[in-house]
């Protein structure tokens, strides 16, 4: 791990303050805070300048959290970052009531449903050229308001970002993956 998660004994007020958006009080602790936020709290400044951001796509998007996650795990898949993946595929089955075949599609940049499909196209058109085709900006507002579409990109930017901090960092899932949670096979579902 390049950035390993802050000792308990470095935590201080200013770490405290980074997290109370995003966390109660008793979870702003390296135990509760779990491995990728007792990271990022290195540079709290950072740290809660970005939570401020990631609670809105979180908590006050106008985007349905549904779509949400699955533009999540298709920017997880594609970034091959295994933390946010692991975070993600648990978040999508227990919160959104996603299946393990749905998460495993969305992964994969498959949906059943035109609005899905084309929220994961956005994920693929974003990452490979950083914009969208018409025909993609067509089908998503079939579906969704100007609000929404601009809540997508903004999505799908801070989570390829993060991904990229997570990978660069070395943030790895809280356990080892097993055989079975790796890409290309069926994820083992963990937050």
């Amino acid at each position: 791990m390049r950035v390993p998660p802050l000792p308990g004994d470095l935590w201080g007020e200013k770490e405290n303050t980074a997290l109370r958006g995003l966390l109660p009080r008793g979870r702003r602790n390296p135990e509760g805070a779990g491995v990728a936020l007792s990271t990022l709290i290195r540079h709290p400044d950072l740290t809660e300048a970005f939570l401020g951001f990631n609670v809105y796509l979180l908590f006050r998007s106008t985007l349905p959290p549904r779509l949400r996650e699955l533009a999540i795990l298709r920017v997880a898949r594609r970034c091959d970052c295994a933390y946010e993946w692991t975070h993600h595929a648990q978040m999508a089955v227990q919160q959104m009531g996603l299946t393990e075949a749905e998460v495993e599609a969305a992964g994969e940049g498959r949906a059943d449903g035109a609005l899905e499909q084309a929220v994961l196209r956005a994920v693929d058109e974003l990452g490979d050229g950083a914009d969208l085709s018409d025909a993609t900006w067509a089908a998503l507002s079939e579906h969704l308001d100007e609000r929404q579409r601009m809540d997508l990109v903004f999505t799908i930017g801070a989570y390829t970002m993060l991904a990229s901090a997570f990978n660069a960092f070395g943030v790895r899932p809280e356990h080892e993956p097993l055989a079975h949670e790796t890409f290309g096979a069926q994820p083992e579902h963990e937050r």
